[in-house]
Order: structure tokens, then sequence, then C-alpha cells
């Protein structure tokens, strides 16, 4: 491992010195003549497009405060306005860009796209579409994007059977808020990283990124990344205010202040949500009490979220965003006959960003923050006929800081280098009343320290072909010293038809619970000895854009990943390779006025190639995952319908006596409806009705849907 040390400095010093000479002082003249070209065409070019490869929602236009949208005539004709201003102003801009003063050089907005290299498959969803799908958390958010399989969302929904990202469970993959970390890498008692830790109310958009992210981000990103980027305030002061009420005792309240001057911008968003989740389920489903009700699945949330951003001057940016939550739920565990432990989870996320326009192709970004997670687990046990009492404590405090330099050195060539520093720790406590277990009792204190150095290299060989090379050298205290390259290509076919691939070296490690901590919950024993998780992970795809209205993004992925972990006879093991071959297809196309409609459809074959079981799929992770929908939106009216096929998934381990770890659950079509009623210009009428079918399918490992359930709510814009 340390002689990857010696490679970092190596490559980093040849790419200076070998890539700024593929630069062409003719790349301006040629960008300026294919934007002009792109401005006399119906079609846009496929670059200029972004693919939200999601488009969970009706995938309509964003449509201001209600009552404001005119005949839609007007709107057809703004819409090829503000297509010609966009192409005009890219023309405008390229012209320009050398005749610029650095005096002259102004910072755009805190929340702008990541500027990743075009190789990367990027999916977005933005906030008009979370509202018209009528998320209540990230996971409710995630669960229509391409490429994720989500058990842990819904009603009665337990955070155990958790989240996949391309095959990957939810710590192989990187969490970001406004691009820093937010996961900790904690595996036990609680099903890893929260999804609905940050109130919907204050989510901007949701981006999703592989390939060349991993050098960026994290070599953990074997899924893949997950940012959130939080909304900014701007103009005159708003209040946005949603209360819903629905079965099941559901009780939503969200709201958001929010404004700005011409320097100064702020949002403060709050979430609360409350259900009991008590209705009945068919015999053998997990935590069926004797009167045949779900038992112990009542969740309650409140989190708090806030932000400031200071525009200093023109080059220099100040940006601060609080996070706070507190969640109460109970546990309902498919592996007990009836789970009785409860979960508390707080915590608190801080982040300060100075963005900084050194020159007009020089931009740094500095960040810092912290990230606690206290997870406390408590109940009852009964061991022969006893009722005994266990507690599990694990409280986590990272501190993250990082330098982010994105230097266009030449126009054929882009460096985006820095520096990650992480330091986590860990304090665990375990206490059990059960004789059996006393022993295991105990009090762990744990700390880690990561430094990073990364580096992605972007190659522009001419207009349609480009290339990256991503680098990260990682320096562990307990993991040691670890190379992670990444590559990947774009190729431009034609103006509506562009290929790309990537490839990345992966690692993550096993989390400081699983090493030294026993979980007296499920009574899985640690193990010092663990060994990270290697691989790489690929994608290969193609974007196309057969015409305004309808564009398209296909995309093989896959991973290879050796050394995985699980639970073998009550204690964490290595348990050998795994791998992930799969296929994503997202299609977005607006019909006809008014009318528009989205596909998105994922297959994921996770093979486990060595051990006891080897040759079968990975527990929870099903092969067929479908979404699609359609949509009509005209003058504040909205109404969408949503269709969700789901293969089923192996059950794996925990079955019901006559059923074996190799069984599926069965598959099922589930159909959503959600529509928003215009009062007036400041008030609207919302509803939600899910499972329109009222079949109560078997999301996973035997744990059921409740049927029919809906949603009434009322929205305001003050």
């Amino acid at each position: 491992m340390k002689k990857n040390l010696y490679l970092f400095p190596i490559s980093l010093l040849s790419l200076f010195i070998a890539f700024p000479s593929l630069a062409s002082d003719t790349k301006i003249n040629q960008v300026n003549q294919n934007q002009s070209e792109k401005a006399q065409s119906n079609i846009p070019n496929i670059s200029d497009i972004t693919l939200p490869g999601t488009n969970a929602s009706l995938l309509t236009q964003p449509i201001g405060e209600i009552g404001e949208i005119g005949e839609s005539e007007v709107n057809e004709v703004n819409e090829v306005n503000e297509f010609n201003k966009v192409i005009n102003s890219e023309n405008i801009s390229q012209t320009n860009t050398t005749e610029k003063d650095d005096s002259e050089i102004q910072l755009e907005a805190i929340g702008e796209k990541d500027a990743l290299p075009e190789s990367t498959p990027t999916h977005i969803i933005d906030k008009e579409e979370i509202q018209k799908q009528g998320a209540s958390s990230v996971a409710d958010i995630l669960k229509r994007m391409p490429g994720f399989a989500i058990n842990d969302v819904g009603h009665g929904a337990d955070i155990h059977t958790g989240t996949y990202y391309r095959g990957a469970s939810i710590n192989q993959s990187v969490i970001l808020i406004n691009g820093r970390p937010i996961n900790s890498n904690i595996n036990t008692y609680h099903g890893a990283t929260d999804l609905n830790s940050i109130p919907v109310e204050a989510i901007d958009r949701v981006e999703l990124y592989s390939g060349a992210a991993s050098s960026l981000y994290g070599s953990s990103a074997v899924g893949g990344v997950i940012n959130i980027i939080t909304k900014e305030g701007s103009g005159k002061a708003k209040l946005n205010a949603t209360v819903e009420f629905g079965s099941l005792n559901s009780n939503n309240q969200q709201s958001s202040f929010s404004g700005g001057t011409e320097k100064v911008r702020y949002n403060l968003s709050f979430e609360r949500f409350l259900t009991d989740n008590k209705y009945k389920v068919p015999v053998g489903a997990a935590n069926r009490d004797s009167s045949g009700n779900l038992f112990n699945a009542d969740t309650a949330t409140s989190t708090y979220f806030g932000n400031i951003g200071v525009d200093l001057n023109k080059k220099n940016t100040l940006s601060l965003d609080v996070k706070k939550l507190s969640s109460r739920r109970g546990l309902v565990y498919f592996g007990f006959p009836l789970q009785k432990d409860r979960l508390d989870h707080d915590g608190l996320n801080i982040g300060l960003a100075w963005k900084s326009q050194l020159a007009n192709n020089s931009k740094l970004t500095t960040t810092f923050g912290f990230n606690q997670d206290y997870f406390n687990t408590y109940g009852p046990t009964v061991f022969r006929n006893t009722e005994f009492y266990r507690t599990g404590t694990l409280d986590t405090q990272q501190f993250t800081a990082r330098l982010d330099h994105e230097w266009k050195i030449s126009s054929n060539y882009q460096l985006r280098w820095g520096l990650d520093l992480n330091n986590l720790n860990l304090d665990g406590i375990v206490n059990s009343t059960r004789p059996d277990r006393i022993s295991l009792n105990e009090e762990e204190n744990r700390s880690l320290f990561n430094t990073a150095l990364f580096a992605v290299n972007t190659i522009n060989i001419n207009d349609a072909l480009q290339f990256d090379l991503g680098l990260r050298q990682n320096f562990d205290s307990e993991f040691g010293n670890y190379f992670n390259p990444s590559a990947g290509f774009r190729y431009g076919i034609s103006p509506n038809i562009a290929l790309r691939g990537s490839w990345a070296s992966v690692q993550r490690n096993p989390g400081l619970d699983q090493k030294y901590v026993y979980d007296t919950v499920h009574g899985w024993l640690s193990n010092r000895d663990l060994k990270p998780e290697t691989g790489s992970s690929w994608t290969a795809g193609i974007d196309v854009s057969l015409s305004q209205n309808l564009t398209g993004q296909f995309t093989y992925f896959g991973s290879s990943l050796d050394e995985r972990l699980g639970i073998i006879q009550g204690k964490w093991q290595n348990i050998g390779l795994v791998d992930t071959n799969g296929f994503e297809a997202a299609l977005r196309w607006k019909m006809v006025r008014h009318w528009s409609t989205f596909f998105n459809y994922t297959y994921t074959d996770a093979k486990i190639q060595t051990g006891t079981e080897s040759g079968l799929q990975l527990g929870l992770i099903p092969y067929s995952n479908l979404q699609t929908g359609i949509g009509y939106e005209k003058n504040g009216w909205q109404a969408n319908l949503y269709a969700t096929y789901y293969s089923g998934a192996r059950r794996a381990f925990f079955t019901n006596p006559g059923e074996k770890t190799t069984d599926f659950s069965p598959s099922y079509l589930n159909l959503d409806l959600s529509a928003r009623v215009p009062v007036n210009q400041k008030l609207g009428l919302t509803f939600y009705l899910e499972n329109l079918l009222g079949e109560q399918y078997e999301r996973v490992n035997r744990i059921y849907s409740p049927g029919l359930t809906f949603r009434v709510g009322l929205s305001s814009n003050i």
C-alpha cells in the first residue's frame, strides 16, 4: 500500500506538464461556430440538456405562483424565447470570455450545479418535481429515481430493510449536503444513514453522480454519490407552508421562510411528521401482534434547517447552513417474533463554505463541516420466558475540512484538485441485563483520521471527444494508505447523440462499530480483523435527444467488490466476492401541450460469487424495478398518475417455517395519484392517493403495505 504514496505526486506532476500541451488556439472559434449552429436548430445539442433521468413527477415546466400562468400559447412562445436567450447568452459569454478583466468577475451562486466531467452520468430531480410528487422525505424523493431500490420508505417500513443504489447498500455510497459528507459509516442497530433527516421544504434539488465523482468525494462511492442541494432565498421575504393529514393518523407540517437582498440570502425551514402505522397485516408478517396489527412501527420526526449566504464582494461568497434532527420511532425487525425495541436518533450538521473567484478561470471553495449522530436503541427482550432489558448507544462526531480548486488552465484542459480532511470519533455503550450477554457489556471510544488528495483532469481532444482522469490518494489512521484512480470519456457522435463511459477503483472501509462495538439488539459480534471492501465500478451509456421534447439516458453499470462484509454465525465477517451488473433507462417526453410523461427502468443482477451462497442474488435487491408516470398541468391545476413495478427480492434470512433463504417475495404493481387544485393565487389544495389498487403487497421480507391510503393538504405562498 505505501508504495502508492509515490504514485500520486508523480502522476499529478505529469498531468500538469503533459495535458496543457493539447490546447488549441482555435478552440474558442470552434465553440462559437457550434453554438451559432445550435441557435439555428430546433433540436437542442445533447450537451445543453440536463437529463433528469428521474422525472418522477409530472415533468411539466415550473409554474411559479398559482394563477400567474397565462394562456397556453403565451407559455409556448415564452419557452422558445427563453431557449433562444440561453443560446444567445452562451454565444456572448464565449465571445467575451477573453476580454473580461479580473475586476469584472462575479462569483456564481452557492447552489450552482457541480462542475463534473461530462463522462459522469448525472440524474437530477428539482424542487418543482419534488413538490408535485408529494415527497415527505429524501428517501421518498430517491425511490422514483433510476438505479434505486428503497425498501425502508412508506407506511410501516423498517430501516433495517435497506436502501440500495445500483446494487450497493447505502453505506457503499457517499451522501453529501451541499457538497460535504453527512454519512459516518455507522452500520449496526439503525440501518445506517437516515435519509429522512433533511426537511423536504429545504431541498432545492437532488443530484446523483458516479464515475469520476468517486475521485472527488470518496473512494467508498461503490454505488455513486448523492448530493442534496438546499434552497437559497432571494428577493422579498416569502413564507411557504403546507399542512397535511391522512390515513394511519399521519400528520405532516412543512414551512419555510426565505428572502434576501442584493448581497444576503437566507432560508429557514421546518418539518414535523407523525404517523402511528397501525394497520392489519397478514399471518406471517413481521411484528404482527395478537390483534393482527403491525406493532411498534410508529414514527415521529422533527427537523430544522437554516442557511444564510453573504456576498462579501464580487469575488467572494460566504455561506452557513445548520440542520437539526430529532427522531423517535419503533423498530420493525423481521428477525424476531415481536420486536419491541425503540430508536432515538438526534442529529446535528453544520457547514461553512467560502467560495472565491481567484481569476476568470480559477475558483477556490473552502468548506468546514461538523456532523453528529446520536443513536440510542433500547427495549425489552425475552429469554427463556423471562424479560430482560438492553440498550445500545452509538454517538459519532465528525469534523471535515475541504479545499477544492477548479482551474481551467487552457481552452482544452481543466484541472479540479484539492484536499479532504476527516476526523471521526465514535463513543459506543452496550448494556444488557440478559445473563448470557452481561460479559459483552462494554464502553468503546474509537477515533479515525483520514486525509485525501484528489485531482480530476479533463481534456477536450476536440469539440466531440473528452477524456477525464481522476486520482485520489488516501492516508487513513485505521486502514493505512491506498490509491484510487478513475477514468472516463464522452464522445459526441452528433449534436443529438453522445456516448460516455467511466471506470473507478473503490475501497469502502468497515465502520468503527463493526470492528469494535457489540450489537446487543441483534446479537452480532464485532470483528477487529475486518478488511476493507475493495474493487472497481464502471458505467457505459448513451445520451440521446430525439427532439426538444424527448430525451433519454441509457446506462449499463457494474461493479466487482471483494471482501464484502456480512454476518456469518452472528459475527461480522468478510464474506467474499460480489459482482453486480445492471442497466438503467430514463426517458422524458413532453408529449403535447400541458401533458408529459417519464419512464425509468433498472435491472440489477447482484451475484454472490464465493462462499456458501455462491451463485445467488444478494438479499433484498430486486432484479427489476420500474417507475413511470403521466401528468397534466395548466393554470395551477395539476394531476399525476404514477405506476411502480417491483419484481420481488430474495428474503435471504429470518424466514418463516417452511420457507427457504432462496425464496423471493412476490412481485407487485402499484399505482399512486397526486393532484393539486388552486383556490386562489396564494392557496392550493393537495390530494394524494397511494396504492390505488388496494393490494396489500409484501414490499420486502415479510413487511407489508397497508393497502389504499390517502393524504389531504393545504399549501400557501405568502
